[in-house]
Parts: structure tokens; sequence; C-alpha cells
């Protein structure tokens, strides 16, 4: 039975929602409070227990590998000013993992993105993951769909319901229930990327997690350019599901939009209040905020 050993991380968009603070850095090194957003998405994946990292990387996005790699300099610094508590905080993100890049010169689609590690994947499932969707929960959101797998051997993506007035945004499945999926597992039947308002075949939207075949492969390679001149996963995906059985996953926990400024900012409100050394100063400075008046 295969098991899921790689994780794929699509970074190489130019982060346009973002100018101009991304002019400069990446969107995926926007701090969301102590920690850049792609961060969150590597630290869901270990705790998953996935083995081999890929980020696929782009122009100006040395920063990410900056960042996973050893800072000696800063690290010897930091030591001989017995900052220690630092030191070990710094050694952590270096030590994670075993983190191999891919550039993509072009960007092309996030379809294009995942196809950059055919050959790193090796003809094995895989999981691919957006530092854009930082999901909290219990048990991490990759982990419960790599569960999935394991049983069904099948392609899984992560679904969320969302508002019928907001299905646009999305790509939108059609689905029937899994009788033994306590009311979260799908089969898909079809799928459409960000449906014209009032056409969506539900309001079961996918977001950035998905357990992919190597099949997908060969299938992004058929179906070429779509939508904005991109190869859309979207359009790879309903290639493969011709071909097998895909399904869908409302999963357990919460998502948090890091990808759009209202929902970065919402993130960093919760994840703020969360953090064991700001919570309850911040919480205390948020009851003094006039909010009619702000």
């Amino acid at each position: 039975m295969a098991k899921i050993r790689r994780a794929i991380f699509p970074a190489a968009g130019l982060g346009t929602r973002f100018l101009p603070a991304t002019k400069a850095q990446p969107k995926e090194m926007l701090p969301l409070v102590d920690k850049p957003i792609i961060q969150y998405a590597i630290e869901e994946a270990i705790n998953s227990g996935i083995e081999s990292l890929v980020i696929i990387t782009g122009r100006g996005k040395n920063a990410i590998e900056d960042h996973f790699d050893v800072s000696y300099e800063l690290e010897k610094t930091l030591a001989e000013r017995g900052k220690s508590d630092l030191l070990g905080k710094v050694r952590i993100v270096s030590e994670m993992a075993h983190i191999a890049y891919i550039r993509q010169k072009e960007a092309l689609g996030l379809g294009h993105a995942v196809s950059m590690a055919r050959d790193l994947v090796n003809k094995e499932p895989f999981a691919v993951l957006l530092g854009d969707d930082v999901i909290t929960g219990e048990i991490p959101c990759i982990r419960q769909m790599m569960d999935i797998y394991e049983k069904y051997q099948s392609s899984v993506v992560a679904l969320m319901e969302v508002p019928e007035d907001e299905t646009s945004r999305y790509g939108v499945i059609k689905g029937v229930p899994l009788p033994d999926g306590g009311g979260r597992l799908f089969e898909v039947q079809d799928m459409v990327e960000k449906p014209v308002k009032g056409t969506a075949p539900s309001n079961l939207a996918i977001i950035g997690r998905y357990i992919l075949t190597p099949g997908i492969f060969e299938a992004l390679e058929e179906t070429g350019k779509g939508s904005g001149g991109e190869i859309q996963l979207t359009d790879g995906l309903r290639r493969l599901l011709s071909r097998e059985k895909i399904l869908a996953y409302k999963f357990k926990g919460k998502r948090h939009d890091a990808g759009d400024k209202l929902g970065f900012l919402q993130a960093t409100v919760e994840f703020a209040l969360k953090n064991e050394e700001l919570g309850t100063a911040f919480k205390a400075y948020l009851k003094t905020l006039d909010l009619d008046n702000c």
C-alpha cells in the first residue's frame, strides 16, 4: 500500500494582492504574528508525518530558502550574547525538515507548479499544501486527508462550505456523500473552477490541501493552458476524474485565508490572541479600542 511521504508547496506566485508590500519580498514570508505564512503549512506537513518537502519557488523568492537554511552568523551572535531562547527558535526552523527547491521560471498557474515536481515525486502519491490557507485543528488537515487516502487509495481534495454568493471565488465540486463518511466524505462527480454566480453545483469549495496520485501529471500534461493562459490544477483534476475516482473531504478545523488582505488581518488577530507571550496583553489592548470611532 502506497503511503504519502512527500509534500509539495507551490510558492512561485507574484503576490499581487499584497502589493506594494510584496514588491521585494515573497508573499509567503509575510509574518503571521511571529512566523512567516509558509511556515505554518510546513509545520502542518511535518506534524502529519511527511518526510520529504518540496517548495516550488520563482524569481525573487530567495528569502524562503534563506529562512529554512542555517544562519551561522545569526546563531553565532545570539550564542555570544547569551540569548539561548532566541537561538533555540532559530535552530528549530533550520532543523525542522529536509527541503528541496524547484524553480518555476514562469508563473503559469498552480497546475504548472505542481507538474514541476514530477521527477521528485517518483511515481508516488503526494500531498500539496498551499501556504495561503493556514488551517488549525486538533488533527492537522493534511493528516486527516492522508488517513482517508490510506483507506481508499484515491486522490482527495479538501472542502469547506462557503456562502452561495462566494462560490465564484473557488473551485466547487458536485459530489455524492459516501455512506461511511459521516457526512464529510464525498465521491466527486464533477468540479468547476470559479463558476459564474448562480451556476455552482454546490456550496462545497475546494481549498488549498490535496492528496494526489501520480496520474495527475499526465492529466496536467494533456490539459494544457486554460483561463488566463495558465495551467489550472482544477482542469487537470477534471481530466484525472475521467480515469480515477477522486474523493472530497470536509475537514475538521478552521481555515484562515492568509492570501487575502482581510483574511490575513483576521488571522493575525486570532493567532495573536492565542499567542502565549502576547495573548493577554493584546486582548487587553483590543478592549480599549473604540471601534465605532476607529
